[in-house]
């Protein structure tokens, strides 16, 4: 278990060995002037693992706010994630994320898109590689890949990946893929968790949520939970911030479970991995 103020956070393993802890904190789009401000308000609150990405801008904010925490680091799980414009550049790419957070080792890295229409998701991965095992990250994995993505990588390298963080939520479960990175021993990272509020207010949340004296929020983040997934849902406010962690103590029952398995509606919020080729720039 990692520890927390109040709230203790399962951690889940890694197939490398490495654990991860599986309710962490998002930073996708806090402004990089608030970053700092947020994400020491989450460590407060108790969160161990924090989300960020090149992409993002707020590198910067998160390295500040894990120096100024005064938590050894050690104790503090951070992932980032390689630009999609950067593919070609991936070594490089990830020494600046390092430097701009401010850290010699980075927990989890992530290529964040495959952009198929590039042809070089292999080739960064290949460069990750040679990262990993030159000790500049505890683990590498990558970010919305589909199964054609994933045969590629185990066509042409050394190394599985660690994680595949994707978009899931009770409107778009990605069952097959889930299940798929599952069985070949690859974690699964649910981002957009809540489906960005969507499907909060469904009458078969709002039951559940009665019926466990929960949020909606805390009742989706269970359901996560409760089916093996790192989850990493994103909130400025301090007080939501605690609610969601909370959910890390709240199991639903099989039967609960299964309900949330049925609000699936094959609803995208993201991009689609299959087409996506922007270059995060």
């Amino acid at each position: 278990m990692t520890d927390s103020p109040g709230i203790p956070v399962p951690d889940l393993t890694l197939g490398n060995s490495v654990p991860i802890p599986q309710l962490g904190f998002g930073v996708f789009q806090v402004p990089p002037e608030r970053t700092q401000e947020v994400v020491e308000d989450a460590l407060a609150a108790g969160y161990r693992h924090i989300d960020t990405a090149a992409a993002y801008g707020n590198e910067a904010g998160v390295g500040a706010a894990i120096a100024a925490s005064g938590i050894p680091r050690s104790e503090i799980f951070v992932t980032t994630k390689l630009r999609n414009g950067d593919q070609g550049r991936a070594r490089s790419a990830f020494l600046e994320s390092r430097h701009t957070l401010n850290l010699d080792v980075v927990d989890l890295y992530l290529i964040h898109w495959p952009v198929p229409s590039q042809g070089r998701f292999v080739q960064a991965w290949k460069e990750l590689e040679g990262l990993y095992q030159d000790g500049f990250m505890r683990a590498i994995g990558v970010s919305n890949f589909l199964v054609e993505h994933l045969d590629a990588l185990a066509e042409q390298s050394r190394i599985l990946p660690a994680v595949n963080q994707i978009e899931l939520h009770p409107g778009f479960r990605q069952a097959a893929l889930a299940a798929e990175t599952a069985a070949r021993g690859i974690a699964v990272q649910a981002y957009s968790p809540l489906g960005q509020g969507t499907g909060l207010d469904a009458p078969e949340v709002a039951a559940l949520a009665d019926k466990y004296a929960a949020t909606p929020a805390q009742v989706v983040l269970a359901w996560h939970l409760g089916l093996g997934r790192i989850v990493i849902p994103k909130s400025a406010d301090s007080a939501r911030m605690r609610e969601n962690l909370a959910a890390a103590q709240l199991d639903l029952a099989q039967e609960d479970l299964d309900v949330l398995d049925g609000l699936d509606e094959g609803s995208r919020l993201g991009a689609d991995p299959a087409t996506a080729d922007f270059s995060q720039y």
